[in-house]
């Protein structure tokens, strides 16, 4: 039976090792920018919609560097995932090999996601459009059920009942200037993490190592190809529900997927030995 289980800490690969590194030291400058001078360095590093006037190109790259300053098990769940995977496999194919991988995940993941955004907000400034021209309680609904106004955690039903019944002018206008700022909003969210480059990571050794057993709490071994496969078979499931309040770029996570595959398919089209 094949089994992996995590190595010492002490034989972290050089990539892997620096890339730690840094994602802690600007996770730091995050926390102590956010904390000292309330400004959010994500505004400038982090990946913005195309249509947004924070977007910057050079995000696609620098957003796998930053990960939510108030959130430290954002950047701990992704380096641990990175070193428990990613050490096989930059052992495996040597620093840069491994690097160009990883970067190219990423980027992927990112292109993928932009293609997400742009989809959203296309159809978001319709239906914001088809209000604002005809602002009734029909319109509202549709484009609050269709992007929940409130991020699932406002209620907006006091709004939607108050356009229901005969509005008055303040309302009406109280309604649009509410869906224009929304859409301001929206357009310049962030995303960042490099949640993309290590879901590419995970595809890669599930797809080099696929009958490998992997421990789950350390106690139940499955193997490798079945843990990949339900992780991607959940991201998908949750990308296409797109529940309120969820803030997850779960077709970033599937964008590094694909890419780890189109790359993995030309780099062992000749290889049999898979563990």
């Amino acid at each position: 039976m094949n089994e992996y289980r995590p190595g010492k800490f002490q034989y972290l690969p050089l990539v892997i090792k620096n890339l730690m590194i840094i994602n802690a030291l600007v996770w730091l400058v995050q926390v102590t920018l956010l904390g000292k001078y309330d400004y959010d360095l994500s505004r400038l590093f982090a990946l913005h919609y195309w249509g947004s006037d924070l977007f910057r190109p050079h995000q696609f790259i620098t957003h796998l560097f930053m990960h939510d300053p108030k959130h430290f098990t954002h950047l701990l769940f992704n380096m641990f995932t990175l070193w428990m995977f990613g050490a096989t496999l930059e052992n495996l194919w040597g620093p840069k090999r491994f690097l160009i991988f990883y970067l190219v995940c990423g980027i992927g993941a990112a292109l993928c996601h932009m293609g997400v955004l742009t989809y959203e907000n296309v159809n978001l400034t319709r239906y914001a459009h088809n209000f604002l021209t005809d602002p009734t309680y029909s319109n509202f609904a549709l484009l609050d059920s269709k992007y929940d106004l409130g991020n699932g955690t406002v209620s907006l039903e006091g709004l939607k009942n108050a356009l229901g019944d005969n509005p008055d002018p303040g309302t009406i206008d109280m309604a649009k200037l509410y869906v224009t700022e929304y859409v301001n909003y929206y357009r310049s969210v962030a995303t960042l993490g490099a949640s993309g480059a290590v879901y590419g990571i995970l595809f890669a050794f599930g797809f080099l190592f696929p009958n490998t057993y992997m421990y789950i709490y350390f106690m139940f071994p499955v193997k490798a190809k079945y843990i990949v496969g339900f992780m991607i078979v959940a991201e998908l499931w949750s990308g296409i529900q797109n529940s309120a309040g969820d803030n997850v770029a779960h077709f970033a996570h599937l964008g590094g997927a694909l890419f780890a595959y189109l790359l993995l398919r030309g780099w062992t089209k000749n290889r049999s030995d898979f563990y």
